[in-house]
């Protein structure tokens, strides 16, 4: 058999195999690889190029970026803003995440937006009482349309623009590609709200994510019942400055009500002076009123920036359960009590089954604590044996705490990392790895962060499957097949050439890598476009739409792949709503195309 039969061969396997839908795709991938380097298609250095290939870097750098993003807080802004404008109204959130998706692409590519947005739009998801698979392919497909609002939005783009360059001298303006962009953008929309609760598969996922967003509320009720729980600063001015803390407990005003839970420090540690300090917070619990007219008397300032006094940027909670066998069993708690590592505050003590505690009680195996320190000191010391952690604090500050105290270097690097992709100077690789490793550095992520953030199935996927895309460049099958359909409609008028040029280029992008189609198209439909005297940037225009297509399949580009586990889609769910999108594309790219870029120069 020829390369060309074989590598033919193995494609129509990978594809049965993915629709199959038995074996994990990873494996799918790495076998398509060993089976190139059996059959000696692809020697031993291409058989593991994925691993290092400058997109697999790419993509790992971005769920960084994406990571960091997150951590810091700036998606949980993003979606308590879709939730405050969108209300339950399905049609107003589904525009609002479409157009920011394709707002975020247009900047920092398709797969850095939708690595960005999804943990955001799962939570969203949750929090609605919806489920993910409706919201996270229109996102995905809005994150292709969106791809082609500037010319830093693909790297497709960038490979239109150069051809351009090649061809006539001139070059496309960066706003141009808008002109198909925006349409594609706005029908996305318009078929999502249309034809999406019929068409989008109802999925559901094999693990949620909790939805943590009215944490602090639930904690305070649980634990506290009518009590407030407030954070009071000290401020130089105070009449507490200098007095005893025990003066609180005997204040004749109402203050006796009060009950003063602990007194830390300007640096989150509890304070041991046993006077107040200007700086000084103070924790106090009591009925609202009661703790207005204290911080009233006495010139404090109320956190307005905490949730119910539990959690704000710079502090937060945890809940922990004794677990059996623990060292604390049989000590003693109470609420105000700090922690050995002298860092943490215990604001209650439950015993199962009970009322909260109020004073001093026997910690016994089941009992539950609610500790209350700074972000970093309840992430390194609420890992501990003795303790079972109901939820991570990692977790609920990501839910709970918009823009949090890492927001601002997130921000400016994300916005360097934009605009190095967007003048090029250097590789997007390099270009999004100087972002991740900037994120570490600067402490918005931390490296075990890091590593978790990192989607092996998806990098897996990819570098498995880049052998694959490599054998059908290089033994001419996707040449030849290219070829052979574009021949057959050459000579059948330009809008038919058009027709052919879609068709090819949009059924090699589900196979292969966008990017990688319009590598081979490109010459191909220059070529052609010569020989019939057809205008190039009308052809060149086309196979940028019909390369953004790739919407039929999990594996047609790697923000399809991200969204499949999350969502719980399988292979064959892509198909169905993908080709009504598609569809719109076939019309952007036959008839718009010629409107903006006459078939005739």
């Amino acid at each position: 058999m020829t390369d060309v039969v074989v590598t033919l061969l193995v494609l129509v396997v990978v594809i049965a195999a993915f629709v199959w839908n038995r074996l994990p795709v990873e494996v799918v991938a790495l076998g398509a690889a060993l089976a190139l380097y059996g059959t000696g298609i692809v020697g031993l250095e291409d058989t593991f190029a994925g691993f290092g290939s400058g997109t697999v870097v790419l993509i790992a750098a971005l769920f960084v970026v994406a990571e960091a993003i997150d951590a810091a807080g700036v998606t949980t802004w993003l979606g308590s803003l879709l939730i405050r404008f969108s209300g339950t109204s399905r049609t107003r959130l589904m525009v609002l995440m479409m157009v920011l998706t394709a707002l975020l692409t247009a900047l920092i590519s398709v797969n850095g937006a939708v690595a960005a947005l999804l943990p955001m739009v799962v939570v969203l998801a949750v929090r609605l009482g919806r489920r993910p698979s409706e919201l996270l392919m229109p996102m995905a497909f809005a994150a292709h349309a969106g791809s082609l609002l500037i010319l830093t939005g693909s790297p497709v783009n960038i490979l239109i623009l150069n051809a351009a360059l090649d061809t006539t001298g001139k070059g496309i303006g960066f706003f141009e590609f808008g002109l198909v962009g925006l349409p594609l953008l706005l029908g996305t929309i318009g078929l999502t709200l249309w034809l999406g609760p019929s068409l989008l598969p109802s999925r559901t996922p094999d693990a949620l994510p909790k939805d943590l967003g009215s944490h602090g509320k639930t904690l305070m009720t649980h634990y506290l019942g009518e009590d407030g729980l407030s954070r009071l600063t000290i401020p130089s001015g105070s009449v507490l400055v200098g007095q005893q803390v025990a003066c609180i407990q005997e204040d004749d005003d109402g203050a006796g009500h009060l009950h003063l839970i602990s007194v830390q420090g300007p640096d989150g540690k509890q304070s041991t002076n046993g006077t107040f300090e200007p700086g000084d917070e103070i924790v106090v619990r009591g009925g609202q009123p009661i703790i207005d007219a204290f911080a009233a008397k006495h010139g404090l300032m109320q956190d307005d920036d905490a949730t119910c006094g539990l959690i704000s940027s710079s502090y937060g909670v945890a809940e922990v359960v004794v677990a059996p066998r623990s060292n604390l069993v049989g000590t003693e708690a109470y609420p105000g009590m700090v922690t050995d590592s002298g860092a943490l505050v215990v604001l209650a003590h439950q015993h199962p089954g009970e009322p909260e505690s109020s004073g001093r009680s026997r910690v016994t195996a089941g009992d539950r604590l609610l500790l209350q320190g700074t972000w970093s000191a309840l992430d390194q010391h609420t890992l501990d044996h003795n303790v079972l952690l109901v939820d991570s604090p990692d977790t609920i500050r990501r839910q709970t705490v918009p823009l949090g105290p890492r927001a601002t270097p997130a921000l400016i690097v994300l916005g360097v990392m934009v605009v190095l992709l967007a003048t090029n100077i250097v590789p997007a690789p390099i270009a999004a790895l100087l972002a991740a490793l900037a994120m570490v550095v600067l402490r918005v992520v931390t490296v075990k962060q890091a590593h978790q953030s990192l989607a092996w199935t998806t990098l897996i996927l990819v570098a498995g499957m880049i052998p694959l895309s490599t054998a059908i460049t290089s033994t001419g099958t996707a040449e030849i097949l290219a070829e052979g359909m574009v021949s057959v409609v050459g000579n059948g008028g330009h809008l038919l050439l058009l027709v052919g040029l879609f068709v090819v280029t949009a059924v090699l992008g589900q196979l292969i890598s966008n990017t990688a189609t319009a590598l081979i198209i490109i010459p191909i439909a220059l070529s052609v476009a010569q020989e019939s005297a057809i205008n190039p940037y009308a052809v060149l225009m086309c196979v940028s739409v019909a390369s953004s297509a790739a919407l039929l399949t999990p594996v047609a580009t790697p923000a399809n792949m991200m969204i499949m586990q999350p969502a719980g889609y399988r292979f064959g769910d892509y198909w169905k709503f993908g080709l009504a999108i598609m569809a719109l594309y076939a019309a952007v790219a036959i008839l718009l195309v010629p409107v903006f870029w006459p078939l005739q120069a």
